[in-house]
Formats: C-alpha cells, sequence, structure tokens
C-alpha cells in the first residue's frame, strides 16, 4: 500500500477477509510503532472497541464494539470500475495466442507485437457488453477518465451492489460514461451523497431503474439528487431508515415503481406526502410497520384523489389489524392489485373467509396476495358478505323500503360497499336472513333440481346434496346416477338472484358454499 494512498484514506471503504468497513482514522496508535488504520465495521459484532484506546479517543463509531485498529497491509481498497469488469469478463486466451507475433508499423517503424491478436479480442468482448454484475468486486472509482466510455460504451445494466465506493461522486463519474445504462443497482454501498449543486445534468439521462437498498441515502438527499433522473420510472430504497420529510416538486413525476421496504419510521402522514406522484402505479410498503391509513379527502363510498394511478399495493407483514384499514383501500381509484400476507388480520382467521371479505370490501381489485380474482370469486364473495350482514344492516336501518332505508353512519363506515351490493343483489329480504344453525346437518343440505341435458334426453331428479361437498364429489354422484364417466361431467348454475346468467363450476376442489350456490339454484350438467 502507497503513502499516497494512506494519506487520503480516511473516509475510504475498504474489505477486510470479506468484511466491509469505513476508514475513520490514519496515524500512529503508541505505544506500538507504525502506521495503523482505524476502521469503523458495517458489522459491529466484527468490531472490539469504539474507537479508542487506553483512554485517547483516536476516532468514533455508532456502536460501541463498531471499531478496530487494522495494518495497512491487510486491508483491501479495491479497484477501478474497468478493472472489475475485465477480471469478470474477459476470457483467457489460451497458450498459442499469447505467443502469436504482428508486425505493425507505428510511424516509419515497423515494430513487432506479441500478443496483438489478443488484445483486439478482449477490447471486442468488452465493446459488446451490455449487462454486468460487479456485485461484491471491490469497486472503488471510474479510474481513468474517459476509459470506461472508450472500452465499454454499450453497457445499459450495471450491477454494482456491496462494493467499495464510498461517494455519489463516484458514481456520477462511472455514470457520465455510460450514456446508455438505464439500469443501475447500487444496493449496500456506504455512499455520502451532495449536499452542494445537484447531479450533472445528462449523466442519467436514459436512467430508468435505480436500485438504493440499504446505502443510507435520506429522503432530502434522493429529492436532492432526482433532478438529475429526469425518466426514473423505478426507484428502489429498501432498508435506508427513510423518513420522507417533504414532498417531491418538479422531481420523481415519471416514477412508476417505489418500493419503501422495511423502513420503520414511515407512517401514513408521511405517505400523503407522496400522494400526488401523477404516475406512481406500484407502492411497495411491506415491513414499515404500518397499522393505519386514512383518506381525510373522501368520504364513505367516495374515491380519493390521492394516489391517482396506484394499481399495485404491497403491505406485506405490517401491523394491520382492523377492517377499516381495507375499507380504506377501496377509496383508491385504480387499485386493482393488493398483497397483503402476514398481518395480524389476516393470520388471525380462516385464510379463505379472509380472502372473500377482502375481495367483496375492494370492489376494483383483480389480484390478491399474487392470485387473480375470477369474476365467480368476486360473485360468490359479494354475495356472501351480502348474506352475512345482512342481520346487522337491518338493525343498524337498513329496510326493503327504499324510503325507510337508513343504515346508522356506523354500519356505513363497517361496511361502506353495503349499499352498492343491495343494488346489485337486492335488498336483504327476511327469509334470507334466517339465523341458521351451522352445526345442524339438515342446515347443512340443499334441495336442488338438477337439469340434465344431452342431444338424446333430458331427465329431471331431485336429491340432496351437502354445502360443503366439493365440486368434484358432486361429479362423483352424478357420474353414478347417470351412468357417465366423471371426465365428461361438465357443471354451472343458475343463481336465483342473478337470472339468466350461468357460472361454471370449474374448479374441483372448491366447494358448493364457495360458489354461493344456495336452495333454489338450478345445477346444470352436460356431457
Amino acid at each position: 500500500m502507497s503513502a499516497t494512498l494512506t494519506l487520503d484514506a480516511i473516509g475510504r471503504r475498504v474489505e477486510v477477509n470479506g468484511e466491509h468497513a469505513t476508514v475513520r482514522f490514519s496515524g500512529i496508535v503508541p505505544p506500538t510503532e507504525g502506521l495503523w488504520l482505524g476502521v469503523e465495521w458495517d458489522n459491529p459484532e466484527r468490531g472490539k472497541h469504539d474507537g479508542s484506546h487506553e483512554g485517547t479517543v483516536y476516532f468514533e463509531c455508532r456502536h460501541p464494539t463498531g471499531g478496530s485498529f487494522i495494518r495497512p497491509h491487510k486491508v483491501n481498497f479495491g479497484v477501478d470500475f474497468l478493472t472489475a469488469v475485465k477480471n469478470r469478463y474477459v476470457l483467457e486466451d489460451g497458450p498459442d495466442e499469447d505467443r502469436k507475433e504482428q508486425i505493425i508499423t507505428i510511424g516509419n517503424k515497423p515494430v513487432e507485437a506479441i500478443g496483438f491478436d489478443s488484445i483486439i479480442k478482449q477490447q471486442s468482448q468488452l465493446s459488446k457488453l451490455q449487462e454486468v454484475s460487479l456485485r461484491n468486486c471491490a469497486v472503488n472509482c471510474a479510474g481513468e477518465k474517459g476509459i470506461i466510455a472508450e472500452t465499454c460504451p454499450n453497457i445499459r445494466r450495471v450491477d454494482l451492489s456491496r462494493n467499495l465506493l464510498s461517494s455519489w461522486d463516484e458514481v456520477i463519474r462511472i455514470a457520465d460514461q455510460l450514456k446508455h445504462m438505464d439500469v443501475l443497482i447500487l444496493s449496500e454501498n456506504k455512499l455520502q451523497f451532495p449536499v452542494g449543486s445537484p447531479s450533472l445534468t445528462g449523466t442519467f439521462s436514459a436512467l430508468k431503474t435505480l436500485v438504493l437498498n440499504r446505502t443510507g441515502i435520506t429522503w432530502a438527499e434522493v429529492l436532492h439528487c432526482a433532478c438529475g433522473w429526469p425518466v426514473l420510472e423505478e426507484l428502489y430504497l429498501e432498508s435506508d431508515n427513510i423518513f420522507i420529510s417533504e414532498r417531491p416538486t418538479d422531481v420523481l413525476q415519471m416514477v412508476k415503481l417505489l418500493d419503501l421496504s422495511s423502513n420503520q419510521l414511515i407512517d401514513e402522514n408521511q405517505l400523503f406526502l407522496i400522494a400526488y406522484l401523477p404516475r406512481l402505479e406500484q407502492l411497495i410498503l411491506s415491513d414499515t410497520g404500518i397499522s393505519s391509513i386514512h383518506f381525510p379527502d373522501a368520504g364513505i363510498g367516495c374515491k380519493t384523489s390521492m394516489f391517482p394511478s396506484l394499481q399495485y399495493l404491497v403491505v406485506n407483514n405490517n401491523q394491520i389489524s382492523q377492517w377499516s384499514f381495507i375499507n380504506e383501500l377501496d377509496k383508491l381509484q385504480s387499485l386493482h392489485s393488493l398483497s397483503c400476507l402476514r398481518n395480524p388480520l389476516t393470520e388471525g382467521n380462516n385464510a379463505e373467509t379472509t380472502r372473500q371479505l377482502i375481495i367483496a370490501k375492494i370492489g376494483q381489485l383483480k389480484t390478491l396476495n399474487r392470485c387473480e380474482v375470477p369474476p365467480e370469486e368476486r360473485h360468490g364473495s359479494e354475495l356472501d358478505y351480502w348474506k352475512a350482514f345482512g342481520n346487522e344492516w337491518k338493525k343498524a336501518g337498513g329496510h326493503q323500503d327504499p324510503e325507510k332505508n337508513r343504515p346508522n353512519e356506523e354500519f356505513r363506515a363497517a361496511h361502506p360497499r353495503y349499499q352498492l351490493l343491495c343494488l346489485k343483489f337486492g335488498v336483504p329480504e327476511d327469509e334470507e336472513l334466517k339465523t341458521q344453525q351451522p352445526f345442524m346437518l339438515k342446515n347443512q343440505l340443499l334441495s336442488k333440481n338438477p337439469k340434465f341435458k344431452s342431444s338424446i334426453f333430458q331427465k329431471l331428479k331431485k336429491i340432496i346434496i351437502p354445502n360443503s361437498m366439493t365440486i368434484q364429489k358432486v361429479k362423483g354422484l352424478l357420474s353414478r346416477l347417470l351412468k357417465v364417466p366423471v371426465s365428461e361431467l361438465l357443471l354451472s348454475y343458475e343463481s336465483t338472484k342473478m337470472p339468466g346468467r350461468e357460472i361454471e363450476l370449474e374448479n374441483d376442489q372448491q366447494s358448493l358454499q364457495f360458489y354461493s350456490v344456495e336452495n333454489g339454484d338450478c345445477l346444470l350438467v352436460r356431457w
């Protein structure tokens, strides 16, 4: 290690036996002789002290065991970008190619060049590169000015995660030479971000995806640098201790995806500051600790002006325990995909019942927890919801007579879509609101009138089928009655609530109850 490198070591990122650290001190530590580097480890369990020795404080650490003193020769300060690219992507030449001789002319003088073909081959390899992954390759700087653009100008996607880059300015020096770069991954680099003038105009002119997970960037630094990302569409800020302190103005206006996962400081009030990003379609809030949300500009049954383009929301691994959270999501104008796994609300109940309730409460939902919501499932979920809360609706002031139908505000707040479901299915009749005893066998039986249709004949029979029976078992029963192979049977039904519409019973593993088949419905059998 050179003396020059040692003198400007403070603040540099280093690697020691696979562990990363930042140099905080360079100098003598009495009573020992020779030069020492004081480092603060990324992993505080790797260290031994807080930067002090025998009562003297040489540097400060955020953790009492985050520091160590190391001899310079044991430290890896890393390599420049192009060296890392060559180390990973240049193919080794065979022994014969290395010995090839070629006569070239420099000026008027012929010169014997050994390995010239090898150099041309290497340059050709690098110039064709469009994607480079340099994760954990100890990259620390851009290197000689202009050399990246000259050697590999066609790179579009760069993974520089977990390297030794120490400043955003160094990132700019690399990016300024990659004019076609549209994806940049910088996760796990402890970067110092600028506080002065914004990024160079044009440096990130093509950048559409930027990953800054676990870099320590603040929200203010994001907004400061964002003016240099004019066409950015995806921004990842996972585990950065982000606190959204101000509203983006004139920046991040093209962003379609924002990942704020594992930022425990975020709450619903901060989300309002990003609620008017005009093109934001996907918002990832997993493991933020969020438990509530309320859109104050929208009343019961109305749509909010916030998050106007939001289509996909992820709130996994949070503290959501109240149905009011789900009710509020129905106010989003464009939401059609939701993932809300591993929350108290979803973990403490029957998974199928919870899924049905969420579908019934969010009217536009097309995908829930990465599973499609087909029309049949929506119909069944909404119909079950409509029936399940009919008595509560009536007690709250609901009535078959439109002039007397005035459910109280408490019910409307708890069930904001119920009135819409009444428009869809009609108001619940008294007969439909009778409470059933769920453990009595006779209440689990449905009287069916199957219509057996074929090109030859029709038969009518009356049979008793348990509501919990799966479609597969129903087919088995009908197969025995009709002497027709199960594989040839196709089932569907017509609901008395939706006359004229036929609903296919296509999932053999689901029960009749799943499809909301009830007394009086017409079961259609084809073969």
